[in-house]
């Protein structure tokens, strides 16, 4: 389940002051969905664009919970991405199977699709957050394609580099003012790209091993997504299988945790969402960490620990959509 909603601020204790430079993080809220056998697989915020995503090509408002479009792939097409940029921002990529789909979602028409430039799943696309009409997309076929998607799109004219990973491509991102690429992969490896030279300049094949060794709690089983700070600030966030984070600093190594999030989630986590007022630092304003979803089937929203809030939970019902009831499976999904 692929979830995409606006999250409103809302009033929170001052900052507390930690004695340690490692933060520990306190639950403040828990919202419990209830999506029959399925799990939160991804929380993303966009702005003026207050939708939700579910079954990746259904989109609701999530002021009024009514759907509001549905864009259909082809069939036996199963949708692993998507991302929304071109030059109007209006064009709507989708990685399915081993080809890219481009939607107008003014019109909700099918535009075009790209078929030659990956030869297995396409499991991330991503536009560039400055230059929205640059594409990056990643694929089990261990590629990094990047393409320019104004005017006509097409393959040939439109295939600007390509940047060998060597293994599955898990999830990609931006940081260094959006001019450097991170990509986990699969096997949770780490590696930093300059991705307007396609030149990879950072590779950490024991990614999991080294940040296991940089906090005293359980051996990291996975890793979650990365998160960009100013510069070239990026921190590696890891998870085990009771559903405690870490956040790694990555520099020429990764180094000791700085954050921990301990005590919200019973099981996997899949997403992290960071508030959407302190982007950038791991010093969040106000206390405010951001919010967390995962196997479990819980939303959560962390806060410093030693907060006055700290440790509450809710469950609302309104934004829990009721599905028949249907037996968990306690086991992490393999999606490959």
């Amino acid at each position: 389940m692929e979830i995409e909603m606006e999250i409103e601020p809302v009033a929170a204790p001052p900052e507390p002051k930690l004695s340690s430079p490692s933060k520990r993080l306190a639950v403040k809220h828990t919202l419990q969905t209830n999506f029959g056998d399925e799990y939160v697989f991804q929380i993303s915020s966009r702005r003026f664009r207050p939708w939700q995503y579910l079954c990746h090509h259904r989109a609701w408002d999530t002021r009024s919970f009514k759907q509001v479009s549905t864009l259909v792939a082809a069939p036996n097409q199963e949708v692993y991405s998507f991302g929304v940029g071109g030059s109007s921002g209006n064009l709507l990529a989708a990685g399915c199977n081993e080809q890219i789909l481009f939607w107008d979602l003014r019109s909700e028409k099918k535009l075009c699709s790209l078929e030659d430039s990956h030869i297995e799943d396409v499991t991330q696309v991503r536009f560039v957050p400055d230059q929205p009409n640059k594409l990056i997309s990643g694929s089990v076929d261990g590629l990094l394609c990047l393409f320019d998607t104004s005017g006509p799109i097409d393959d040939e004219d439109h295939l600007e580099s390509v940047m060998n990973v060597g293994t599955s491509v898990s999830r990609i991102g931006f940081f260094g003012q959006n001019q450097k690429l991170w990509c986990l992969t699969h096997i949770e490896t780490l590696s930093t790209w300059d991705w307007n030279d396609a030149r990879q300049e950072l590779g950490f094949d024991n990614a999991r091993s080294l940040a296991s060794e940089n906090w005293n709690l359980e051996n990291v089983d996975y890793f979650v997504d990365c998160f960009a700070g100013p510069n070239d600030d990026l921190w590696l966030i890891g998870g085990t299988n009771s559903g405690t984070l870490g956040y790694f600093p990555v520099g020429p190594g990764i180094g000791p945790v700085e954050a921990t999030l301990e005590g919200g989630h019973s099981g996997v986590v899949r997403t992290i969402l960071p508030s959407s007022s302190a982007h950038g630092s791991l010093s969040r304003s106000k206390g405010i960490f951001g919010w967390s979803g995962g196997e479990d089937g819980r939303l959560c929203w962390w806060i410093e620990d030693g907060a006055s809030e700290a440790k509450q939970s809710w469950i609302s019902a309104s934004l829990v959509e009721r599905a028949k009831k249907k037996v968990h499976k306690n086991h992490r999904h393999h999606p490959y």
